[in-house]
């Protein structure tokens, strides 16, 4: 009976008096209830004054009394319960104790400890896993029952705090292992199934298809062998982090042990490539002790130079991932110890005396503190939770909370000082108009960690870093509204201006289409036509279909509703694709000249970012490091970002398949393509987009074609390919030219793979032998008047006969001629007929299909459409192989899809290379790569750019279309000096012309020979030394 109803005051005596004598279980556990609710009463200084803990610990190891010992445990469980996280800095020691009592011979014994663990470690922040941790393994080394309880409660906490599991795992590991090599088999079955469970928290994609197999080797040494064979064979393409580590490192420890080289050696290939996936030092640098032992020994002993040379490069890594041999890093870390040092000043300086009993409580604050920082948490409610309540019973709960408040504050000040390595800027350049700390992910991989955004009015920041760092992903993410701690809309307005009208083809006229914007709805569209016209739109070019823009005039049109939007934050994502050099000077001056607009950028066009960039905001180590100036300053204090100025592909490179022979083409300069006065008028346009043009091509081209945005550039380009159909005049090409196309708009080639991986692409671009974009062109589609057409009666030798299909082709004289099949007639009846006679009865595209399917099958003949030959050919236009065999097109950065798209369209080895705006997207490296595979591949070359530098470096032919003319042809000198190779190029060259034999004509040869002839006679007839013959004479 509970002493309230007897109408006694509640003591601790009577509680546990009570608590001792309850005649049956259910009882026990209302008083234990009932005991909770005192201690949360009376406050933790009630578990000191009446030896609490210490009197119910005496009960639960009383060997005499089972009931005692029961009750002891009920009375502990009822505390964990009702206190909750307060108590556990005072309950935590007696873990141990309780887990032997799992091996009690009685069940009411075994159940009430089982229930006693269970609420302290439903009670233990997640954040302190670190700390209950060493109680829960230290029951691992008691009785089975204990060991397997043990077990269960470390699966458990696993659940609840995978993270903070993950960061334990080479302390827990080794434990774990030892119970699966127990003699009690339900103990060692325990502990695999546990192990099994745990690698879940490593989440890692690469390591998690092989944990049965780890696991299988942690309990048996003995297939050390097979598991490293089969590890072998993974490519490792995650970030690997240290619960990965930890799982890996017990198996690489023992396989270098071992003295087969069957095993060292993918043994050391298997360690250096997990450990260039390290990003964090410390990481990797747990680990050095382990390792470098066996890999020392390796690189002494073993009897294999290619061995020793992997070993080496192996030990090369894993130091270099540690930050060097002593395992530097720049990662804040602040330890227990340290805090418990500050908590002591701001307890001196605010005169607050504490207790010794509350010792364990400002310790275990301590320890979810450096947690905390660890794991660069600084939110106000997290410090709050994780100091208030446990130090409310030992301080005033206003003085907790300023506890928790300046710790929070001194450690914050001193995580950003340390994580400061740029130039941030203060309030005499512009008012703050967001700073904010974020963290930012896509598609399961990290792309920013715990980094800080500082955007200042009146300032433009230029955002830099390599293809795929999230640069764009990031403008999206703030424009969507993602980032944490970045001003909403309603405060602060941002407009994002990216390409996404590049695949549109709209038919609202321009006016329309920025009245029907949600954002836009007050304004009149009188107010649109003013806007439209100060960005250069005149009326005709307002009343044009959104569909029938240029690239460039389309980015216009974003820009002038960006302008429209009044935003405060201009967000532009590669602003200069498309636009012309005109029209890109005149964005300078708008961005220059509006010091009320702040702009964040996303440009791979230097010259812009040196134009326009007051700060240089780079990605390095999954932060935003600032650095004040524009791309020329911060390439004088980075000299290692001097690949933004100059073509140069140091780290990229492309490589093109060389074009195959083409039937009837012995010259590099005879004609492959040509275009004589071709008209063009797109549906429902007033006026031609083309006039009269003519132009033509061989091997050797290298045409850039330039002109202002909508002069008709890209209309051009689809006559040459056959994307579109003249009107008037004629386009001829080579029957077996091949060409491989990348259009303005590259995406439109993967809008409707973006779940296809880039092999999965091209295997279904080019299953069948033919490019399936090819069959989607407008010139290889049959009209009405082509079906039509296939109904007609042709005359033939006297026979009126229809024509069913080719079969073949072979050369006729300077042509071709097919072989017909006849309707309604067997094979034997079929004629080969002339090129030229099909196409005056009107067989254009049948002829044009059968050509394209003969060139198609030929350019494939030379590869084998299978995973890994195409593999290979991705990765020589500069996309990482396993990011082409696993990473689906829609988690790809701009720049990649562009790779994915070049590597398409080289796939069955083109004779000319159609470029429209290539630069787009591209980063400067790889600029640089495509630019140095064009110099030296040996097909046709013909590119739209606005980058002037690119162009110049590459072709000596510009033509110049304005208004739909082609107004001029001109040979210019290729600016090799835009290389950086450019020395060592001219240089070789200078070497190779001076050593070339000169090739003699006949007649040459020959007069050499009657020269020779007569010495040789002359010789014969007078004697004496004979002249030897030389190239000279």
């Amino acid at each position: 009976m509970s002493p309230t109803k007897m109408g006694e005051p509640i003591t601790t005596d009577a509680l546990l008096n009570q608590l001792i004598t309850s005649e049956s279980s259910g009882d026990c556990l209302a008083v234990s209830d009932e005991l909770g609710n005192f201690v949360k009463e009376k406050g933790l200084l009630v578990l000191n004054t009446d030896q609490i803990i210490d009197r119910l610990m005496e009960y639960a190891t009383n060997k005499k009394s089972g009931t005692e010992r029961e009750s002891g445990l009920l009375g502990i469980a009822g505390i964990a319960k009702i206190v909750g996280g307060p108590a556990v800095p005072y309950l935590l020691p007696c873990i141990p104790t309780i887990l032997d009592l799992e091996s009690d011979k009685g069940l009411p014994v075994r159940e009430a400890a089982h229930l006693a663990v269970t609420n302290i470690m439903a009670a233990v922040d997640i954040n302190a896993t670190h700390i209950a941790l060493p109680y829960l393994l230290d029951g691992t080394t008691g009785k089975w029952q204990s060991k397997i309880a043990a077990l269960e409660f470390l699966n458990e906490l696993a659940i609840k705090a995978p993270e903070q599991i993950g960061d334990c795992l080479p302390e827990i590991i080794p434990v774990v292992t030892n119970c699966m090599h127990d003699t009690k088999q339900e103990v060692s079955k325990q502990a695999i199934d546990v192990m099994t469970k745990l690698c879940k928290v490593v989440g890692n994609p690469d390591i998690e298809p092989h944990t049965k197999l780890l696991v299988d080797c942690m309990a048996h040494p003995d297939h050390v062998t097979k598991t490293v064979q089969t590890i072998s064979a993974t490519t490792f393409v995650a970030e690997v982090t240290g619960p990965a580590l930890a799982l890996m490192v017990p198996l690489l420890v023992r396989a270098l042990n071992d003295r087969s080289a069957a095993v060292v050696r993918p043994t050391v290939v298997i360690a250096d490539n997990l450990f260039k996936l390290v990003r964090n030092p410390p990481d990797a640098g747990q680990f050095m002790p382990q390792l470098l032992p066996g890999l020392d020994r390796i690189i002494e002993t073993a009897a294999i130079p290619e061995i020793r040379a992997l070993a080496t490069a192996a030990r090369r890594t894993l130091v270099t991932a540690a930050g060097g041999e002593d395992c530097k890093s720049d990662k804040f870390v602040v330890s227990a110890e340290e805090l418990y040092q500050e908590m002591q000043k701001f307890f001196k300086k605010s005169t607050i005396f504490l207790v010794s009993f509350f010792q364990p409580s400002v310790d275990y604050v301590a320890g979810v503190c450096s947690e905390l920082i660890k794991r660069e948490i600084f939110k106000e409610q997290v410090w709050n939770e994780a100091i208030v309540p446990y130090l409310s019973s030992a301080i005033l709960e206003p003085e907790a909370k300023s506890l928790a408040s300046y710790l929070l504050k001194h450690y914050h000040a001193l995580y950003r000082e340390s994580q400061k390595v740029g130039d941030e800027g203060d309030d005499s350049e512009g008012a703050l108009l967001c700073d904010c700390e974020f963290s930012l992910a896509y598609g399961g991989m990290m792309l920013l960690n715990n980094t800080r955004l500082i955007l200042r009015k009146g300032q433009r920041y230029g955002l830099c870093g390599h293809n795929g760092a999230g640069k764009s992903t990031l403008m999206r993410a703030i424009s969507k509204g993602k980032v944490d701690g970045f001003p909403s809309q309603d405060i602060l307005r941002t407009a994002f201006v990216e390409h996404n009208l590049q695949g549109e083809e709209g038919n609202l006229s321009v006016v329309d289409f920025l009245a029907a914007d949600p954002g836009l709805t007050q304004l009149s569209k009188d107010d649109v036509k003013a806007a439209l016209f100060e960005v250069g739109f005149n009326e005709d070019r307002q009343a044009q279909p959104v569909g029938a823009l240029s690239g460039g005039w389309k980015m216009k049109l974003e820009l002038a509703r960006a302008m429209l939007l009044k935003a405060d934050i201009l967000l532009l994502d590669e602003p200069t694709n498309h636009l012309d050099v005109e029209n890109v000077a005149w964005l300078v001056k708008y961005l220059v000249t509006h010091p009320e607009i702040t702009s964040l950028i996303v440009s791979h066009d230097s010259g812009f970012l040196d134009d326009v960039c007051t700060y240089i905001v780079h990605y390095e180590k999954k932060k935003l490091v600032y650095y004040k100036g524009n791309l020329s300053k911060f390439v004088e204090r980075r000299p290692e970002a001097k690949s933004y100025y100059t073509l140069a592909a140091t780290s990229v490179k492309f490589s093109f398949p060389p074009p195959s022979v083409l039937l009837g083409i012995r010259s590099n300069t005879k004609a492959i393509l040509k275009m004589s006065n071709a008209t063009y008028t797109y549906p429902g346009a007033p006026k031609p987009s083309m006039y009269d043009v003519s132009v033509q091509l061989s091997l050797s081209s290298r045409v850039g074609v330039v002109g202002a945005n909508g002069a008709g550039k890209s209309t051009m380009i689809k006559l040459l390919t056959g994307e579109l159909i003249p009107q008037e005049g004629t386009v001829w090409k080579h029957p077996n030219i091949r060409i491989g196309y990348v259009a303005q708009h590259a995406f439109h080639h993967l809008e409707q793979h973006l779940e296809k991986t880039p092999n999965q692409y091209i295997q279904w671009r080019y299953q069948g032998g033919q490019d399936r974009e090819v069959l989607e062109k407008a010139t290889r589609k049959l009209t009405d008047e082509d079906i039509a057409q296939m109904e007609t009666v042709v005359e033939f030798m006297g026979q009126k006969l229809k024509v069913e299909l080719l079969l073949g082709r072979q050369k006729l004289k300077k042509s071709f001629q097919y072989e017909v099949k006849w309707v309604g007639l067997p094979h034997r009846f079929n004629k080969w007929i002339a090129r030229e006679q099909l196409l005056e009865w009107g067989f254009h595209k049948l002829v044009q299909a059968f050509d394209d399917a003969e060139a198609s099958r030929e350019g494939q003949g030379y590869r084998e459409l299978v995973p890994s030959v195409i593999r290979q050919h991705i990765e020589e236009v500069g996309l990482p192989g396993d990011i082409a065999d696993n990473n689906p097109i829609s988690g790809l950065s701009g720049g990649q899809k562009v790779k994915v798209v070049l590597a398409a369209a080289m796939w069955n080895n083109p004779h000319m290379l159609v470029l429209d705006e290539p630069t787009n997207y591209l980063d400067r490296e790889a600029l640089g790569g495509l630019a140095v595979a064009i110099r030296e591949w040996g097909g046709a070359v013909i590119m739209i750019s606005h980058n002037t530098e690119f162009v110049e470096a590459l072709c000596p032919e510009l033509w110049h279309v304005e208004a739909g003319r082609l107004t001029k042809k001109g040979h210019v000198a290729v600016a090799e000096d835009n290389f950086e190779d450019s020395t060592e190029k001219i240089a070789k060259a200078v070497s190779k012309s001076s050593g070339k034999k000169k090739k003699l004509s006949r007649n040459e040869m020959k007069a050499r020979e009657v020269r020779r002839r007569a010495r040789h006679l002359k010789w014969l007839s007078e004697g004496g030394e004979k002249e030897p013959d030389t190239e000279s004479d």
